[in-house]
């Protein structure tokens, strides 16, 4: 049975297999590369691991297009790798959830193979036909139907052409998605992240879209559909017999509609991932660009914080397989370093379960292709040839250089060494060109590295039942260059204070907090301030006076975390 909440006191560390590790020496991402790297893994001072998906596949979403629910794709292994995984992650204390995609399948599952075959089989209903579609279009792919010349219809597929969507709509197919979850939940593993799980439920009728959002013109129709929470309160009750969690994916989600999946009588989910703070620089991230605004990404980091306050639990994230590299997009490559720990503080110690993924913690940046034929994902060749088309190729390319999902997806930078030490031969897809810079073998060493601020950060959050369970509240929302935060329980305050601008800033003091003393507890510069965080016996480097730097300045990108007593 379900135990209460043993997730908020965790952090997760995501795994995109392909381009992790490669244990077997093919150049592609593996379980036996995992197997190696757990330790790592452990020592970063997470408490989970959340695997994007590891089912076979044929890869034209790169594993979102699933053939097969109940294996291993054979890439990364076999489901008795997976066990050993499983268990040795357990074994260091690690939690694992896998990822659930039950939106859409691969066009080559084997329900779509018997469904396209005619009207009157077991299968037919699995996916959603019409003879004549509407006008909806793709996330993905063009327009949201094809025609199978093989049943005479059109099929949907919100995302890629080779991902129908499912008709949930049918119990069968609900029946099969309850079927998988327990067959992973028997296995060990300990809750799933469900994919785009907002958009299971169609609008009875499928209406045409609004013609004045293009690409997004059917979403209010299929996103928080009408038969939703019915249908996410029977995954609920599979969950509910075992001692996992559900987190879920919700694209466009509002506060208002998230509750709904988090409390009250149709809560279905403990966490969901919301996008609202990943807009900050664009909208819709990959379509329309916009001029960096930390305002924007405190109104939403402030927003979720404050409506979820006491209702239901925030999932924390600034990078994830979808969205491109966070230094390349809030931070700067030139104060690398100092933006990559100031972005690490800026969430890590909010109310919620912090998420970080694969070479988040040692500062990987986007990669620069000058050719789009070099990326490798179909959301990026969609964008690229759909958007914007008037503009000059240069124009586009960059437009792919900030957006590309691309660049969450090249291999992992383990070390100086030819191909980053992911492989000992050439990886499936480009390694960034700054793996001599950045890796986790040279950062290991630097006691100031990205890495080991990461760890350090955690260790202080799971240190504290202020900075896991406290009240959040905003100060200066109107500022344009720092973002400040309290956490508050009882007489224990933590004050998070991060630059986001490359100038020195003047450092503003609350109120609440002139004249009062506090420890410095944590700090992204390797002087100064950083020297009277640690355990040094005269108090006047113990406890810092905020009046000391009233007056004071900002360095770029800096980061502080003090602790005071009230």
């Amino acid at each position: 049975m379900r135990k209460t909440d043993w997730f908020k006191k965790m952090s997760f560390y995501q795994i995109w297999v392909r381009s992790f590790a490669d244990g077997n020496g093919d150049g592609i991402g593996d379980l036996y590369g995992v197997y190696d790297k757990l330790g790592y893994i452990k020592k970063l001072g997470v408490d989970g691991i959340w695997f994007s998906p590891l089912y076979p596949s044929p890869n034209a979403d790169f594993g979102s297009d699933i053939s097969d629910y109940r294996d291993i794709h054979p890439d990364y292994g076999t489901l008795d790798q997976f066990k050993k995984v499983l268990a040795r992650a357990h074994e260091l204390g690690l939690k694992v959830i896998m990822d659930l995609v039950v939106n859409h399948t691969s066009d080559e599952h084997p329900w779509f193979k018997e469904s396209r075959k005619s009207k009157d089989n077991p299968y037919s209903d699995y996916y959603i036909w019409r003879d004549k579609p509407n006008n909806w279009d793709s996330l993905f792919e063009g327009k949201a139907w094809e025609y199978d010349e093989q049943r005479g219809q059109y099929y949907l597929h919100i995302f890629a052409k080779k991902q129908p969507d499912l008709n949930m709509d049918n119990p069968a197919v609900r029946e099969e998605v309850k079927g998988i979850m327990r067959f992973w939940l028997e296995m060990g593993v300990d809750g799933f992240r469900e994919d785009v799980i907002n958009f299971i439920s169609k609008k009875e009728g499928l209406p045409d879209g609004l013609p004045f959002l293009p690409a997004v013109n059917g979403m209010p129709y299929y996103k928080d559909g009408p038969h939703i929470h019915e249908y996410m309160a029977e995954f609920r009750q599979v969950c509910d017999e075992y001692d996992c969690f559900q987190l879920g994916e919700g694209p466009m989600t509002t506060v208002q509609s998230a509750l709904k999946y988090l409390s009250g009588p149709t809560k279905s989910l403990d966490m969901m991932f919301s996008f609202d703070h990943m807009m900050a620089d664009c909208m819709y991230t990959e379509y329309v660009h916009r001029p960096f605004s930390l305002v924007k990404l405190k109104k939403a980091f402030s927003r979720w914080q404050k409506a979820l306050e006491g209702k239901a639990w925030n999932a924390l994230y600034l990078e994830n397989h979808d969205h491109p590299r966070i230094i390349s997009r809030y931070g700067s490559e030139r104060f690398w370093r100092e933006s990559g720990t100031m972005l690490a503080a800026s969430y890590i110690f909010q109310c919620g379960t912090p998420f970080i993924y694969q070479g988040q913690e040692i500062g990987m940046t986007n990669i620069r292709l000058r050719d789009i034929n070099r990326y490798v994902d179909v959301s990026t060749k969609n964008n690229f040839n759909t958007y914007h088309l008037k503009d000059s190729l240069e124009r586009r390319l960059k437009r792919i250089h900030i957006s590309s999902r691309d660049s969450s997806r090249t291999p992992m930078q383990w070390s100086g060494e030819r191909y980053g030490g992911f492989s000992k031969v050439r990886p499936w897809f480009v390694v960034n060109s700054n793996y001599p810079k950045v890796n986790a073998a040279a950062e290991e060493k630097d006691p100031d590295s990205i890495l080991n601020f990461y760890r350090k950060a955690l260790a202080l959050r799971k240190s504290s039942k202020t900075l896991i369970y406290g009240k959040y509240r905003e100060y200066f929302p109107g500022d344009p260059s720092v973002y400040m935060y309290e956490r508050s329980m009882g007489s224990v305050r933590y004050l998070v204070i991060c630059s986001f601008s490359k100038l020195p800033q003047r450092l503003r003091i609350p109120k609440a907090y002139v004249g009062k003393k506090g420890q410095l507890k944590l700090c992204n510069y390797p002087s100064g301030p950083q020297l009277m965080a640690d355990n040094l016996k005269a108090r006047v480097r113990q406890e810092v006076s905020l009046l000391a730097w009233e007056h004071g300045m900002l360095r770029p990108y800096e980061a502080r975390v003090y602790r005071f007593r009230v």
